[in-house]
């Protein structure tokens, strides 16, 4: 390859080296909100990010470039740690790079919905027992015959599966009337107290249900082959002895695939910047 193997890591240069492999570079654009994104033969950074974050960001995306090189299922599922690692078992170097995972790239917003869902289940549970002052054969998981009978002539009936709703009422002169949960008080004073609570229960499920589902989401990303790999490399690359010790399995296995020219033109990174 042509590149001056005696420049130094940094930004500069690392951003030379990758364009000398044909591969489009991009320092100063939003990166669609995250710190990097890899798109076929091209790199995008943050222009945000400080000279060693930058450095990180771009490892990490070249090694998604390596990766889409070596295997097919790189874009139809996040790619597998058996190709990955040319192997038949995976399951330690996997746990492995969950470890690192965890070390390097805390997700904080993974961490602020996990607390919002436990606050959220504790809500839950204070307006359960709340109920069951009045209702005390209550459960969340079986019909609850009393406040269906009560409610079925009643407009706060929407508001079960609905946060807030608009309602139209009238033939010839309509008249519109707007519920949410917040009023409920105000929009149905008459209403028992439990019912109420009933009501604004139904409404944190959903939002605990909403909340599961973008943790779900967070965790099938972050559990991708393809993301767990490009960490791994990420961090060996700036601090190997941390991940040597962390990792040693897949440090072992990385280094004889890397030497053996597996990962293509990732040896070279490595025994540039490493050297230099």
């Amino acid at each position: 390859m042509s590149y001056d193997k005696s420049k130094p890591l940094t930004k500069k240069n690392l951003v030379e080296f990758l364009k000398s492999l044909d591969i489009e570079v991009k320092t100063n654009t939003k990166a669609r909100g995250n710190q990097g994104l890899y798109q076929r033969n091209r790199i995008d950074v943050s222009r945000g990010l400080d000279e060693q974050k930058a450095i990180e960001v771009l490892v990490h995306e070249f090694a998604h470039h390596i990766h889409y090189q070596i295997d097919k299922d790189f874009n139809r599922n996040g790619g597998s740690i058996e190709t990955l690692f040319k192997t038949s078992d995976a399951v330690e170097i996997k746990e492995e790079l969950l470890k690192i995972t965890n070390l390097i790239d805390k997700n904080k917003r993974l961490e602020i919905f996990t607390k919002a869902k436990e606050e959220t289940s504790d809500t839950i549970k204070s307006m359960q027992n709340a109920i069951k002052r009045d209702f005390p054969n209550f459960q969340r998981s079986k019909k609850f015959a009393e406040f269906e009978k009560y409610i079925k002539d009643s407009d706060a009936k929407y508001l079960v599966k609905y946060d807030a709703i608009r309602l139209m009422h009238g033939f010839f002169f309509k008249k519109e009337r707007v519920l949410t949960v917040k009023n409920i008080e105000t929009d149905f004073p008459d209403m028992p107290y439990a019912f109420q609570v009933y009501i604004r229960l139904c409404s944190m499920q959903r939002k605990q249900a909403k909340i599961s589902r973008r943790i779900n989401k967070m965790n099938k990303y972050y559990e991708k082959p393809t993301e767990l790999f490009a960490r791994f490399v990420q961090g060996y690359f700036t601090t190997p002895e941390t991940i040597s010790t962390v990792a040693p399995i897949t440090t072992k296995r990385f280094n004889e695939l890397l030497q053996s020219g597996y990962y293509k033109e990732m040896k070279d990174l490595f025994e540039i910047f490493w050297k230099n």
